[in-house]
Order: C-alpha cells, then sequence, then structure tokens
C-alpha cells in the first residue's frame, strides 16, 4: 500500500482560534542564542525565527540554532507568537517580527491562500534535492520539518492480556469494553479518518472524506466516549488514572508516563501523520538568512540531532542512518511507513469550518 506512504499529503491541526488586534506578543529570553529579541536592533548578522516554545523550542535550540549560529555567525532570535491571526496581522501590516516560520503545514496553507508569504526558491535549499522528501512538503510556500502522528494508546493492564491492534479494534467495545477518549475540534480536526478506518476504508482511499459515513460510525461508539479531549496532555492523564482504557494520543506525549512505570503502549497501524514545516513571511528582513537556516535544518544530521532532543520524525529519510535504534521509533520511521497515512492538508483547510460545524451539532444529538 505504497500510495499511503510518507509521499501523500499531510496535515497538522488546524492552527488555533481568531485573535483581535494586532498587538505584538510579550517575550522572554530563552538563552543567550537563542533570546526573544521584540523590538530590539538587528544586525543582518541576525535571524528571528518564530516556533512554539516550550520542549519544541528548546530542541529548535539545541539541535538547530546554536550549531547553526556556531556554524554560520548568524545570531538566532526566537520569537512565541501563539496566534495565526495575530502573525497574519503582523504581515499584512509590512511588519512582521519574524524572518521564518516554524508552524504546523496547515497553517502554512492559509497562509499561502492569505498571499502572507513567500513562494519558496528551491534552487536555494540544496539539502531539499533528492533528499527523499515527501512530495507534498515541498511547497511553492511552504517545506516540511519534522513529522509526529495521532496514534492509538491503552491500558496493557486491561482486556485480559490482549492488546487492541487497530481502530476496528478501538471501536469493538464488545472485545474491548471499557470508556475512551477522542481529540476534540478545540485540539485539532476531528479525528473522521479514524471512524473510516474503523469501518473498513482502506488506507489510500480515505480523501476526499466520507463525512456522513463517518458520523454514522462515530454515532456507534459516542456513548463510550468519556471526553473529547482539547489538549495534548490529557489522554495521558486520562489513561493513567483509568478513567478511560483506550484513547487517541499524540505520540510521544505520554511518554514521561510510560517511563515512569503507567501501564500504557502505543499501537501504530492506522497512525495520522502530520508535519511541521518552514515559510518565509512577506516583508522579512533577513531572507537570505532564512534560507541558509532552513537548508541547515534538513541535512540528515541535523535533522537526526532535532529527533532525539525532541519525539517528531525526520522529514529526510537519510536521517534514520544517524539515529540510535532506540530513538527511532517515531512517526516517519521505515517500520511505519505503509500501516499509517498522512492528513490531507488541502482537504481539511478547505472543509474544517463545514466538520466542526457538523460536529458540534453532532455532539448536541
Amino acid at each position: 500500500m505504497t500510495d499511503a506512504s510518507i509521499g501523500r499529503r499531510t496535515f497538522l491541526r488546524t492552527v488555533g482560534g481568531v485573535a483581535a488586534g494586532t498587538a505584538a506578543a510579550s517575550v522572554a529570553a530563552c538563552s543567550d542564542h537563542a533570546r526573544q529579541s521584540g523590538n530590539a536592533p538587528r544586525s543582518s548578522k541576525t535571524l528571528v525565527v518564530r516556533d512554539i516554545g516550550g520542549a519544541y523550542g528548546e530542541a529548535n535550540r539545541k539541535a538547530i540554532y546554536e550549531p547553526f549560529s556556531k556554524e554560520t555567525g548568524i545570531h538566532v532570535d526566537v520569537v512565541h507568537i501563539p496566534r495565526y491571526a495575530q502573525m497574519l496581522a503582523q504581515i499584512k501590516e509590512g511588519r512582521p517580527q519574524f524572518d521564518l516560520i516554524d508552524i504546523e503545514m496547515s497553517a502554512l496553507a492559509r497562509f499561502e491562500r492569505a498571499d502572507a508569504t513567500q513562494e519558496l526558491d528551491y534552487d536555494r535549499l540544496e539539502n531539499a534535492r533528492n533528499a527523499g522528501i515527501a512530495k507534498s512538503l515541498l511547497t511553492s510556500h511552504g517545506i516540511g520539518k519534522n513529522y509526529w502522528a495521532s496514534v492509538m494508546a491503552y491500558r496493557t493492564d486491561q482486556f485480559d492480556g490482549r492488546a487492541p491492534r487497530s481502530w476496528a479494534d478501538f471501536w469493538d467495545t464488545r472485545t474491548f469494553p471499557g470508556s475512551r477518549a477522542l481529540q476534540s475540534p478545540d485540539a485539532g480536526p476531528p479525528e473522521l479518518e479514524f471512524a473510516l478506518l474503523a469501518d473498513g476504508v482502506p488506507l489510500d482511499r480515505l480523501y476526499p472524506l466520507d463525512v456522513d459515513r463517518a458520523f454514522r460510525v462515530l454515532d456507534a461508539v459516542k456513548d463510550d466516549v468519556r471526553e473529547f479531549w482539547v489538549d495534548g496532555a490529557t489522554p495521558g492523564d486520562l489513561l493513567e488514572r483509568g478513567e478511560v482504557l483506550l484513547s487517541s494520543v499524540w505520540h510521544g506525549r505520554p511518554n514521561a508516563l510510560i517511563k515512569r512505570g503507567a501501564p500504557l503502549a502505543y499501537q501504530w497501524n492506522g497512525a495520522r501523520r502530520q508535519s511541521s514545516g518552514f515559510g518565509i513571511p512577506k516583508g522579512a528582513r533577513h531572507v537570505d538568512a532564512a534560507y541558509r537556516l532552513i537548508d541547515f535544518a534538513l541535512r540528515p544530521e541535523v535533522q537526526s540531532d532535532f529527533a532525539e532532543a525532541y519525539p517528531n520524525g525526520p522529514v529526510v529519510p537519510a536521517a534514520y542512518r544517524y539515529l540510535p535504534r532506540e530513538a527511532a521509533d517515531l512517526a516517519s520511521s521505515p517500520e511505519h511507513l505503509y500501516i499509517g497515512f498522512d492528513l490531507d492538508v488541502d482537504w481539511w483547510v478547505t472543509n474544517m469550518e463545514a466538520v466542526t460545524k457538523r460536529w458540534q451539532e453532532w455532539l448536541r444529538a
């Protein structure tokens, strides 16, 4: 089933909310090499990157920003602007606070539709050439950076030693009884794909999604879903406390619980792969430096370093040559390519509003 491999379209949960106004986000210092600079003067040897901060931002600092600065002499400042609307407002006013955007590919698709990002010149990205990056991640206004996935997690001390192996098992409440949890639209696109997989739709026939069929399948499990979660930490917490026995999760989020001995495990069949990427806003002041950092981040060894620092999979397959086996259980791992699928960014960007409205009506019914 090669059509369902990493080469299909990708998606990440829709970027959150609409923000009013155009006020710049307040920023706090991160480190000498990746501090947030706000409106401080910047030289031509400075590049400002927008990322989400937290553990992801720290992995960027360790694996990308600091080595890049050491090699090139270009200082990397970081801003954490959480809202798509706030970033878009800055770009439309011609004063973006950032030269490079690290964000979900779905947001990059929305920026492109809003005429807010520059068309990429792939001749300036040597490490993207013939690197095996999925075509769906080589878009006109954005390029993929790393993968993660939504998968099924479950309690290993339940079900008389049996382990659920597919989304059909998630829907099988007789063989695997107990409460479940699924993602809310507030955290990203509803997991219609999992319902369709449970109903027998092949991985390579998911899109365009049959929305009516998906909601009919969701009807069958609705009464068993204890919670539709709205943030990545909640599924692991629910599972650890035994409030649910199965849940969709963002892979990597419950890892700390598992390391502490919580009886939890993942299964990868039907994993929904998603990707973050890079885009250059219109009005960026340091475009050359932005291209240089993108190209640096696509080196196989740099991709590997990032994957070791944060559990997102490389988009460059050669990165796996540098990863130790114990660190390679990732969304883009070779053993996971043909048993999962890539979310279709274009389909969800076009249909998210209508599906969310349908979801809200379904919950009230």
